[in-house]
């Protein structure tokens, strides 16, 4: 099958309590364990590129490389732009082959995302692609995304359903305690999701889909063994895994994850080369790091999204 757009993939997943995973991707390796962790769970996936990584490696390149893992596969998978800052990125990436953009207008005043994040729809469902929007700001450093804790804001209930009514969105991301990149809270800090803000945006928007962002983990296990390898991530705290089962049991239809995915890589390739330090073969590192995405992606599938057999 073609890529796909998340409509389909939303609507189930309402309807069935659980949330579809958005991995971003950045390379070969990346996509590849996703995607091998989506065929073996049989889930479906959205893969999404930020601005970032399509300036890292090239709009052309990763769009080829998701549609090869569709070929591969024959897994319903969505090509997703994340954080699209502008018109014009959204624009190219319509253009270019994704069959979904987020538009992130948080950052503007109310009525300036409004108009912003209606001219992005506007033009994507006249070519088929669906939109995400967003309503309030999480805090942390993630790619393009630099928000800080003074600056962040959670969303605000009573405005959801005039910002969906006015944009056309498919899809609505939610700030509701998560934050963006590994180093999501201050040591001893105990993370927590204000749930009734999610609750009160699901009553006034009944089977909608939620997003949620910055919504990696930051696994342990992959801190302990980067802090092994001579990495120092001592303070990294993430979301824990049974708040996102919660969420993903509700109105929340898509939970992004990138953090986790990086550190998986990150602790494989550290430990791959300090073992074997005569290696200079990429295939011989990358392989370990492919195969340590593969894994945590089917973890994430299996016990926190629950979208497996879900294709």
């Amino acid at each position: 099958m073609p890529l796909v757009t998340t409509t389909k993939m939303f609507a189930d997943a309402y309807a069935g309590g659980y949330a579809v995973g958005a991995f971003n991707v950045n390379n070969m390796e990346i996509i590849q364990g996703i995607v091998q962790a989506g065929q073996k769970c049989q889930a479906p996936l959205i893969l999404q590129v930020s601005k970032g990584a399509r300036a890292y490696a090239n709009h052309t390149y990763l769009t080829k490389l998701v549609e090869a893992a569709e070929l591969e596969t024959g897994l319903p998978i969505a090509l997703h732009l994340d954080h699209g800052p502008d018109f014009e990125t959204c624009q190219s990436c319509i253009d270019g082959g994704f069959t979904s953009v987020m538009i992130d207008g948080s950052h503007f005043s109310y009525e300036e995302n409004v108009a912003l994040t209606k001219k992005v729809v506007e033009y994507a469902h006249a070519r088929g692609v669906v939109v995400e929007g967003e309503l309030g700001q999480l805090a942390g450093i993630e790619d393009e995304v630099n928000v800080s804790a003074e600056d962040a804001s959670y969303t605000k209930p009573e405005q959801v359903e005039d910002f969906v009514g006015r944009t056309g969105v498919d899809s609505l991301a939610i700030a509701i305690g998560t934050s963006h990149g590994a180093f999501k809270f201050k040591p001893g800090q105990k993370p927590q999701l204000r749930f009734d803000i999610l609750e009160e945006v699901s009553r006034r928007l009944p089977g909608f889909p939620i997003v949620l962002h910055g919504a990696s983990s930051v696994v342990p296990a992959f801190v302990a063994q980067i802090n092994q390898y001579g990495g120092k991530m001592d303070d990294a705290v993430g979301i824990p895994e049974e708040m996102l089962r919660q969420a993903a049991r509700s109105a929340v239809c898509k939970i992004n994850i990138d953090s986790d995915l990086r550190l998986a890589m990150t602790a494989a390739l550290r430990k791959h080369l300090a073992e074997h330090p005569a290696h200079f073969d990429p295939r011989q590192y990358l392989k370990p790091a492919r195969d340590a995405i593969q894994a945590m992606v089917e973890h994430k599938i299996e016990t926190v999204l629950g979208c497996s057999g879900k294709a």
